[in-house]
């Protein structure tokens, strides 16, 4: 897994360790850093901390909380499964990773949320949100699971392990590795790297090189 130019935060303390810890993940072992935790109290869906102040400059972070489980529920393009299946692991803890960073070519810092499943941490779905104003706008929707995205220097990168017919989620047969990068007012796909494994250790070995697809 690629690291993350943002901070990446878990919503809920210890959420791999305790609520989503139970199986093979479906990703790359370790994922991504996690390094504190989001308190669920926000200022209203969509909006800003303060109209006037949306960033702290010396974090690069939005200056007031924003709560991912509420903005990703009054999402309009939000598939409706997502919503329904976005609840507690264990008690207040959803599984839920937030990022932020540039990834739109704004001034301000964009927020990019990843649903994962509480029983093996597999990507559902993964959202990319710009602010506008006062508000957060969605400008990247992914919901074809196993998906997880990143911001790598400047560029939005979606991971997504790819699975035979008799592939344990632990171990799938290979991984794409899918670039994007911002454009006016939309991610355009820049780059698309598919990599498939060796059947070695049960097939968790990359093979020796990958092969790029355009």
């Amino acid at each position: 897994m690629l690291m993350s130019a943002g901070t990446v935060v878990l919503v809920g303390t210890g959420l791999l360790a305790a609520g989503c810890a139970t199986g093979g993940t479906g990703l790359r072992d370790g994922g991504p850093a996690r390094t504190e935790t989001v308190a669920r109290t926000g200022p209203p869906v969509g909006s800003a901390a303060s109209p006037n102040a949306v960033t702290s400059p010396a974090s690069d972070r939005p200056a007031g909380k924003v709560d991912p489980v509420a903005l990703l529920k009054a999402d309009p393009k939000v598939s409706a499964e997502v919503k329904r299946d976005l609840k507690p692991c264990t008690g207040k803890e959803y599984p839920v990773d937030v990022s932020y960073g540039k990834v739109t070519g704004g001034t301000v810092v964009d927020i990019v949320v990843n649903v994962l499943s509480c029983a093996d941490a597999l990507g559902r779905g993964s959202y990319v949100y710009r602010a506008e104003g006062a508000k957060y706008e969605n400008v990247f929707a992914d919901e074809q699971p196993p998906v997880y995205a990143e911001i790598d220097r400047g560029d939005l990168v979606v991971t997504k392990p790819v699975y035979g017919k008799s592939d344990a989620l632990s171990y799938p047969s290979g991984e794409d590795v899918i670039t994007y990068r911002w454009s006016g007012d939309k991610f355009t796909e820049q780059d698309r790297v598919h990599t498939d494994y060796s059947n070695v250790d049960g097939g968790s070995q990359p093979a020796p090189a990958a092969t790029p697809k355009n």
